[in-house]
Order: structure tokens, then sequence, then C-alpha cells
């Protein structure tokens, strides 16, 4: 029997072949996220921080059912191929559709129960909280379709199959865009909903990126179909065991936003400004970082699979060394230049002061986390979580307790203090990162018996 693509194939040529659609389908959500903040400003200032006050909790579910969850899942399936069992992998499709399903009815569970004290909680009253509200009930009564969208994408990309996902994501994208606008706005036949139209949009498009997805798995051309069978308890392990451990990283990716915009708001209005113009970057930057992981999971998960594990290592310091340069690189220009970015926002020179002092001290630091991320990724191919979650607990660690000294004994007067502690944060994530995967013993996963 010929060897698995993924296996025969040269690890760089491989991976950036994998990468490129990827990094399509990433940068078209990045740039979702800017069309409906653009739709929420047009509607309204009250619109618009009502909808910043759920926008953490809409990115959360998006990192957690595509990175996290998501990942696993990808991991599995890359790992059952790699072993030669094409009919686990096939049972792992089918069970990590009715996972997709059950994480989403839970986090609509949560947030339609919850999200009302926790937007509460973060200082929303009055009309903004009805906002919030209103928008938050629409965008989490839809969690299934989110869910089950990146779920079922993520078993394609498991076979090496990324192109599908993308163009299943790219549509949903352009969707979303077109009915956002037209539910919040009443264009044409659509009624005009506001803000909740604008989570009508991204519910109705990722349902039909659901649809789309499973129309492929259940079609003949999939390369792993999706079949109903029994439910399995040693499958959802798999899959969860790795999804489980890994849904801690983009929680401490939030809780990590949540301080730090809690501590910058203390130095004023303007730095809040410049510093929302900073964390731009990053919303640009995480797509190239998702892109090259996304594309690694599969190589290293399939090696393991394989028994070949020094090429799976070999796959995650190479995907480390693409994404740390890349994103090092735009991160340095961003030093150099900040104002070819922050110019795009506003001209209150007060707050561009401030994102260049952001972009000085933070800028360089961004190739280590692009570092961190993508190795985050090869050890969900790996199946060992342990190390990248612990240091996306660093990063928190380090951000907010570094950050609360510096907010205390600077007085609050000296905002460029706390960028350094930003800074400091991510190079202790990305090398806490490498160290963890340097020592932490891969192994191969178990050979399917001969049939």
């Amino acid at each position: 029997m010929a060897p698995h693509p993924l296996l025969a194939r040269p690890i760089l040529p491989t991976l950036l072949r994998l990468a490129l659609p990827n990094a399509l389908g990433m940068l078209a959500t990045a740039l979702v996220a800017i069309a409906e903040t653009s739709y929420a400003g047009r509607l309204g200032t009250t619109e618009l921080a009502g909808m910043a006050l759920v926008f953490p909790f809409v990115m959360l579910q998006q990192m957690m059912s595509a990175g996290a969850m998501g990942g696993a899942v990808s991991s599995a399936v890359a790992r059952a191929l790699g072993a030669g069992d094409e009919a686990r992998a096939r049972a792992l499709v089918f069970h990590a559709a009715l996972i997709g399903i059950g994480a989403g009815l839970c986090f609509s569970a949560l947030f339609l129960t919850l999200g009302p004290a926790i937007y509460r909680a973060l200082g929303g009253s009055g009309a903004v909280l009805e906002a919030a509200r209103g928008y938050g009930a629409v965008v989490f009564a839809g969690s299934v379709t989110v869910w089950l969208a990146n779920t079922l994408v993520s078993t394609m990309r498991g076979t090496g199959d990324m192109r599908r996902p993308a163009i299943v994501l790219l549509g949903a994208s352009v969707l979303q865009v077109v009915l956002g606008a037209g539910f919040a706005f009443g264009l044409g036949p659509l009624p005009r909903l506001g803000l909740p139209g604008i989570a009508l949009g991204q519910v109705l498009a990722f349902g039909c990126g659901a649809l789309a997805a499973f129309a492929h798995l259940r079609g003949s051309h999939a390369r792993v179909r999706l079949v109903a069978q029994t439910p399995r308890g040693d499958l959802f392990r798999d899959i969860l065991r790795v999804g489980a451990l890994s849904a801690f990283s983009p929680v401490m990716s939030v809780a990590t936003v949540l301080v730090l915009t809690r501590l910058v708001a203390g130095y004023g209005t303007e730095a809040l400004a410049g510093y929302g113009i900073g964390v731009r970057l990053e919303f640009v930057l995480i797509p190239i970082a998702f892109a090259v992981g996304i594309a690694v999971v599969p190589l290293v998960g399939t090696a393991i699979g394989a028994g070949e594990v020094a090429r799976a290592r070999r796959a995650a310091w190479i995907a480390g060394g693409v994404s740390a340069g890349a994103i090092g690189v735009c991160g340095a220009l961003a030093a150099l230049v900040p104002g070819a970015i922050a110019d795009f926002f506003t001209d209150d020179p007060a707050a561009l002061a401030v994102a260049a002092r952001f972009f000085a001290w933070v800028g360089p630091a961004y190739g280590f986390f692009g570092l961190g991320l993508t190795l985050y990724f090869a050890s969900q191919g790996a199946g060992r979580m342990l190390a990248p979650v612990l240091a996306a607990c660093l990063r928190f660690a380090v951000a907010a307790v570094g950050g609360w000294y510096v907010a205390v004994f600077s007085g609050g007067t000296d905002v460029g203090e706390l960028f350094a502690v930003i800074a400091l944060a991510l190079v202790a994530y990305g090398t806490a990162s490498a160290l963890g995967i340097a020592a932490v013993r891969w192994q191969a996963a178990p050979r399917a018996a001969p049939r």
C-alpha cells in the first residue's frame, strides 16, 4: 500500500501548501469581525458598546470550536489514518459531530442563562446592557451552527484536505457579511432588526456552512465519510482528552484580554483608545498562526499514527519557526512604522502616541506569540496538551500579576510600563511552549490490527 501523502512529501512545502487555504479562510473570518463592528458603529454608539460586551465570548466560542475542539478532532482523525485504521477514522467523524452538537447546546444554555449577568458584571447597564442582551440572545441561540460547522470542517482537515474547509468557511464569511448588513439595516426584502440582525446573519451563515460540510462528508468524494453508528466511549475519550484540555488555552487568552483591558482603562480614555488600536494588530496576525497551526495538526497527527515520532517533531519545529518568523516580521514592521496601522483608525494625537508606544514594546514580541500558538496546535496533533496549556496559564499570570504590580506602583501614570509587561507575557508564552515541547516525550499511536 502506498504511504500516506502527508508522510511521503517534504515537510516545509507540504506545510505551506496546507497553510495557504487556511490563511485565506482565517483572514476572511477576521474581516467579518471588522465588517460587523462597522455595522454596529453605524447603528449607534450604544449598539457598538453592547456588541463590545458580548464580543469576547463570541471569540471564545470561535476559538474553542475551531481551535481547541476542532484541533482535537483533526488530530484524532489524522492519527487514525496514520495508523492505517480507516474504520476508526470514519467512526471518529460521527462522534465528532455529536460532540459539536452537544458543545453547541451547552454554550447556548450557558450564555442564554448567565449572559445578562456576565454583561452586567463587565460594566453594562441601561441601554448598553439591553443592546448586549439582544445581540447575545440571538448569537448564542445559534451556537450549534457554529460548533457543528467548525467541527465538521475539522474532520476534513484531519484527512489533509484543507481546500474544501477553506471554501466552506469563505462562503460562510461572505454570506455572514451580506446577511448581517441586510438584517441590521433592513436591506431589500429583509426586516430591519438592528444589532440582533447582525447576530442572525452569523447564525444563518454558519448554518449554511454546516449543511455544506455535512453534504460533502455524506458524499462519495469525502476522504472519510460521515456514517451514523452506535456511539462508543473510547472514541469520545480520544477526542475529548485532547479537546477538553485544549479548551483551557482560549479561556486563558480571553481572560488575559479582559484583565489587560481593565488595567489599561485605568490610564485614561486616550490610553484605552490607543491600546484598542494596538490589539487590532493581534487580530490580523492570529489568522497567520492559526493557518500554520491548523496545517501542522494533520502533519503531526499522521506521523504519530504511523509511528514516525521524529518526523512529527520536525514538523512541529518547522511550523513554529515559520509562524514565529512571519509574525515576528509583521510585529517588527509595526514597531518601526506604527502610523501605517494606527492612522487608519484615528487622527487623535494622544491615542496615536499611545498606539506607537504599544507597537514599540509589543511588536517585537509577537514572534513569540506566533511560536507559542503554532506549537499549541502541533501538540494537539501529538495528543500532548499539558505543556502548551500551562504556557497559556503562564502568559495570563505574567500579564495579570505584572500588570497589577505596575498599575499599582506606577500610580497609573506611565502606560508604557504596562505595555512592557504585555510584551514580557508574550515572550514567556512562546518560550514556555518551546521548552514544554522539547521536554515532553511524544509517543507513537497504537497501530491498527491487520485485517
